[in-house]
């Protein structure tokens, strides 16, 4: 009996109760087939379906098959499921196991869920952004149009009490897992001559080891399918005739991945080399010795460049938790992790949810097309990433399937029904329009699958759509994954197809409509590096034939910061370019300093991003491109080459002081503030200036001052004013751009009978005195007067008086006449 067994009374007892429940169950427990059958007879039912959720294709075939199997069927009769390539349900299906993504075409179909009873989400703690999509849209329609609606969310190893939250406080119930014990061996790698060796090698060598020392199958996990591949090219002359060898990712064709998780025939022993996912939902029967290479490949997206690149990085302890227990499903087993123990520590809890880090494009015109244009609309465990939303928001707006004001266009529903990325849908609807429908779907198709001929054979994607014709052949491709593209293709054409209105193949001039930010143009000089649209460099390897062409689209690329490398690129041509995407060129006049020439250089732009189109310099430059050619000029050489003078500098810092007492009501005008705002304060001072050299005499202090308004100006002057009288009856200046400012500089002597230390502002700003000695030198700085009379006076007379005898040293100075030369002269 799986242990699941023992909380299925509780579970259906709550579920009586409660409308939505979580339920927390280890690895091997048996929710994944056990909990579907269970609800069956559910009395809330009431001859709805039930809807299970995996996060993977091979989950979900496997899923269903297991159940049907426990009922003596077939899919597709009591138990069925629903991929995006494969699809076994019929009127008599009472149990639907689909992908996350189903979901979300289901819901927003019939936001109701009419035909549903409950809606069951099967390894949760994976958090896939389908998933989290899926139950945020789920719970919407559960507390507006379905209170009735069962939502159970599964999982077995996620942090239950902040989803538990989220679900407004929903009963959790946990199930004991039966995992038997799992011996860990811990096999770093070891430093071999200065370089440890690849990690294929040391795999291998880990599974040889394993297959000396332990009996039954063995299940590897491996980053992804490249390392797939090349362990086993390594690994398969090193095996004997009763070990088979079998690979397991997602890209596999199904009969490939079904062969993968069937138990080894009797008297034989399998090998089965998988990327993580084999980590959840699957029970490949005969493991019991499972290698983990503890590393996972997954994607990250840069909402700066807008690109996703792929990372292999550490596993999180969570992910090495799941992988072991594979182990030890139904015998005990052993784990060899490929790091250290004290590595091991040092790995996180759990692994990110995909949403932190996923390109959001889908995800917003998913939502756009529910009606939400804020991701705050909806109730989110972690909600999206603002710059990662406004980056997306703005993609589809320039792909026009969203409208200036976030909602979706009717391109936009024509793009989503496609079920494919929004720029390939964008691609294959803007293709039939120009003629190009089958060349636009066998593209669509190509790019959302993993490249079929690999990084080794060029980045011309023209290539690949030849073989979809059959007028290119390729060694050692895989015929089953060409054959799984060209039905993908198939589905995207429309019901009645012309054919293409030539034969140009237009690769480039259609990848342009789906990567508008990834038009590259060629640098001068270099023959495969270019300048992308969206501002970033990229660059193809250096023996593609496509680094000839001046001007390319970029569709696949790692996304590294400094420069993109180039994967799967198209030619195209200027005159495509100015036709198809007219819209998104602009043209501007614009105004430059010209150092050589110490004036003002204005030209017509017409750019497309940020790639410069064409440009022509304009003669005559007129005012307003003079004023910006001076602004520009200035930003570009600094605040500090205006014409500063004294009373400038400390007109700013005064309003600096005064802004800090009293922030909000007084401007910034700090160096970068007012380099920011130079059109406000500087720009009406340039009429009539056609150079720098006239620039030098605006009145900058003047300039500065229009940023207050008049009764700010008077108070600036009573608050902190410029100079202040001293007891001799003088003025003297404040330095409020000092350090500690604002300060007075004074003759000692000149100062007797000032008892306390002068306040400015209402008493909010005291001054610094720097007192001086009879010959300018600094002899004591206070801003405590009183004390400075009473402690150290004393000392300073004590020196002093022997050294300028001529000058008074009155033992009381709070009495003494002040004075500013000496005792004889009065001067």
């Amino acid at each position: 009996m799986l242990p699941i067994e023992q909380v299925l009374p509780e579970l259906t007892q709550t579920l009586e109760q409660h409308t939505t429940v979580l339920l927390q169950a280890p690895p091997g427990a048996g929710k994944t087939t056990r909990v579907p059958l269970a609800l069956r007879s559910a009395p809330w039912r009431s001859g709805r379906k039930i809807l299970m959720l995996e996060p993977r294709r091979l989950a979900a075939r496997s899923a269903a098959r297991y159940m049907a199997r426990q009922l003596g069927e077939k899919p597709g009769q009591t138990v069925g499921y629903r991929t995006r390539l494969d699809t076994r349900v019929s009127p008599e299906t009472v149990i639907e196991v689909v992908t996350e993504g189903i979901l979300t075409r289901l819901i927003q179909n019939d936001p109701v869920l009419e035909d549903y009873a409950a809606v069951l989400f099967d390894e949760f703690h994976e958090r896939s952004l389908q998933a989290d999509l899926g139950l945020a849209l789920v719970r919407e329609s559960q507390q507006v149009l379905r209170p009735d609606l069962r939502v159970l969310v599964m999982s077995a190893t996620l942090d239950t009490g902040p989803l538990a939250q989220l679900l407004g406080q929903a009963p959790v119930i946990s199930s004991e897992g039966r995992a038997f014990p799992v011996e860990v061996f811990y096999r770093p790698v070891k430093t071999s001559a200065g370089r440890p060796p690849r990690l294929p090698d040391h795999v291998v060598s880990v599974v040889r080891e394993a297959l000396e020392e332990q009996p039954g199958s063995l299940l590897v996990f491996l980053p992804g399918a490249g390392e797939i591949r090349r362990v086993e090219q390594l690994l398969r002359p090193h095996l004997s005739s009763d070990t088979e060898l079998a690979p397991l990712y997602g890209n596999l064709k199904g009969d490939a991945q079904d062969r993968a998780i069937e138990p080894a025939p009797a008297g034989r022993r399998k090998v089965v080399l998988a990327t993580a996912i084999a980590e959840t939902s699957l029970t490949i029967e005969g493991v019991r010795v499972v290698i983990d290479a503890g590393q996972a490949r997954r994607a990250v997206f840069d909402a700066n460049s807008g690109m996703t690149r792929l990372i292999t990085g550490r596993v999180s302890r969570a992910a090495a938790e799941q992988r072991k227990g594979r182990a030890g499903r139904v015998e005990p087993g052993v784990c060899y992790r490929l790091w250290s123990e004290s590595e091991h520590q040092g790995l996180a809890d759990y692994t990110p949810p995909e949403i932190l880090s996923a390109d959001l494009a889908p995800l917003a015109l998913d939502l756009a097309q529910w009606g939400a244009r804020d991701p705050a609309d909806l109730e989110w465990l972690d909600p999206p990433p603002q710059a990662h939303w406004a980056q997306a928001v703005e993609l589809l707006q320039w792909l026009d399937l969203l409208d200036g004001e976030g909602a979706i266009t009717d391109h936009g529903r024509r793009a989503r029904v496609l079920g494919i990325h929004p720029r390939l849908a964008h691609m294959v609807l803007k293709g039939r329009e120009l003629g190009y429908p089958t060349t636009a779907a066998r593209l669509a198709a190509l790019l959302g699958e993993r490249d079929l001929l690999g990084r080794n054979a060029g980045a011309d994607v023209v290539y690949r759509l030849q073989l979809l014709d059959g007028q290119y052949l390729a060694p050692h491709l895989d015929r089953s994954r060409l054959d799984a593209v060209r039905r993908s293709a198939d589905r995207l054409l429309p019901a009645r197809t012309a054919r293409d209105q030539d034969n140009a193949m237009p690769a480039g001039r259609l990848l342009a409509l789906a990567y508008p930010d990834r038009i590259g143009r060629r640098r001068p000089g270099d023959s495969n590096r270019y300048q992308l649209s969206n501002g970033r460099g990229a660059s193809l390897f250096e023996d593609d034939a496509l680094g000839q062409q001046p001007w390319i689209v970029a569709a696949d690329l790692d996304g590294q910061a400094r420069e993109a490398q180039i994967y799967l690129a198209a030619a195209t041509d200027l005159p495509s370019l100015e036709a198809d995407l007219a819209n998104h060129i602009e043209t501007t006049e614009e105004a430059r300093w010209d150092d050589k020439r110490g004036s003002v250089i204005a030209r017509r732009v017409t750019r497309l991003g940020a790639l410069v189109l064409a440009e022509h310099l304009l003669p005559d430059p007129g005012p307003e491109q003079l004023q910006l050619g001076l602004l520009t000029a200035v930003r570009e050489k600094g605040l500090g080459s205006l014409p500063w003078t004294e009373a400038a500098r400390q007109w700013q810092a005064r309003v600096q002081q005064m802004r800090a007492l009293e922030p909000g009501a007084w401007p910034d005008v700090s160096d970068k503030a007012l380099a920011d705002t130079l059109e406000q304060w500087l720009a009406p001072f340039l009429a009539g200036i056609r150079n720098w050299k006239d620039l030098q005499q605006i009145p900058l202090h003047d300039a500065l001052q229009t940023l207050l308004p008049y009764d700010r100006q008077q108070r600036l002057s009573r608050e902190l004013p410029t100079t202040l009288e001293i007891p001799t009856g003088q003025r003297l200046r404040l330095d409020y751009t000092a350090d500690n400012g604002p300060v007075l500089a004074a003759k000692l002597q000149a100062l007797f009978g000032w008892t306390e230390t002068p306040k400015l502002a209402g008493g909010r700003v005291p001054v610094v005195i720097h007192l001086l000695s009879p010959a300018q030198r600094p002899l004591a700085v206070t801003a405590d007067l009183a004390n400075f009379w009473k402690q150290v006076y004393p000392e300073v007379r004590k020196e002093m008086r022997g050294r300028y005898p001529k000058h008074p040293w009155p033992e009381d100075p709070l009495t003494a006449e002040a004075k500013v030369g000496t005792m004889k002269s009065g001067k």
